[in-house]
């Protein structure tokens, strides 16, 4: 019974990381309707900055703050320069547009600071704690308040905002915000910099537990999307309450069930994408479309 409470305690560490990600998903599509396959190639460049920063000796902190600002920047500009262009494309140019982006960011990477595996520091403290008969880590209790204090504030944003609300309203109806008022090229380029900024936040969180290099995010990716898929691709919610049931689910796989072990988790997050996919295509907190016959 201990071994199974510290298994979902550990799980809920890693699906705060993945729900982090998830998050940034889901704020893309939310705000602009794009699936973007290059939001884990995004994290990992801005985890490679935040490193950097601390190589030339800024504070973990200090490096996290300017590198989430970065990032978010960055993002708004991608938006602007490579995504708009096509925005009245089919949706699968814009696919193949955001997978240029991610071949694009890992070899500038590998080629900036080589493949070579590299230590980050940790925002967190190292230790323990023991919760009744339970031992947690300090890092995994403030990964998860982290992104909770993050996804509240943007749940603050979406549902209390005008920006929220213009935020919405471009992804419902372009045209009719376009003609009340909304700058839609404003909102879309804001959808993006969050994003991106969340992203940082989930590179930047997870470095300390897979060690830096340009690949060290796929797996993430792959975890983020089937949260993302699971709660709901509309809901930040959602994808926070999926990544958490993620982390826990691919941690007690790996435990009880001996064939998947620790190599073959990746088959659980792919397995729940095809699940709710053929199940319940909107996720668990997601809105069903709802077409006028």
């Amino acid at each position: 019974m201990e071994q199974l409470a510290e298994q979902i305690v550990s799980g809920i560490g890693n699906g705060a990381i993945y729900a982090s990600l998830a998050v940034a998903l889901v704020l893309v599509f939310r705000s602009t309707g794009v699936i973007n396959l290059a939001q884990g190639e995004m994290a990992m460049f801005s985890t490679f900055v935040a490193w950097q920063l601390t190589a030339i000796g800024l504070n973990i902190w200090l490096a996290f703050l300017i590198t989430v600002v970065l990032s978010m920047a960055a993002g708004a500009g991608i938006e602007r320069v490579l995504i708009r262009p096509f925005r009245k494309r089919d949706e699968l140019t814009i696919i193949i547009v955001t997978l240029g982006l991610f071949l694009i960011f890992n070899s500038l990477a590998g080629w900036i600071w080589s493949y070579t595996i590299r230590p980050f520091p940790s925002l967190l403290p190292d230790g323990t704690l023991d919760i009744g008969p339970v031992r947690t880590s300090i890092a995994t209790l403030g990964t998860l308040a982290i992104v909770l204090a993050a996804t509240f504030l943007l749940f603050l944003l979406f549902q209390r905002s005008k920006v929220g609300l213009a935020m919405r309203a471009v992804v419902d109806n372009g045209t009719s915000s376009q003609l009340v008022g909304i700058p839609i090229g404003a909102v879309l380029s804001l959808g993006w910099a969050l994003a991106a900024g969340m992203g940082a936040m989930s590179g930047i969180l997870i470095a300390p537990k897979l060690f830096l290099e340009p690949h060290m995010m796929f797996g993430v990716l792959i975890y983020s999307f089937a949260a993302a898929t699971l709660g709901g691709w509309d809901s930040p919610i959602g994808a926070v309450i999926a990544g958490l049931l993620v982390g826990v689910g691919q941690n007690l796989a790996a435990t009880y069930i001996p064939w998947i072990g620790s190599d073959l988790t990746i088959v659980f997050a792919l397995a729940i994408i095809l699940a709710v996919l053929l199940v319940r295509p909107a996720g668990l907190l997601g809105s069903k479309e709802v077409a006028r016959v």
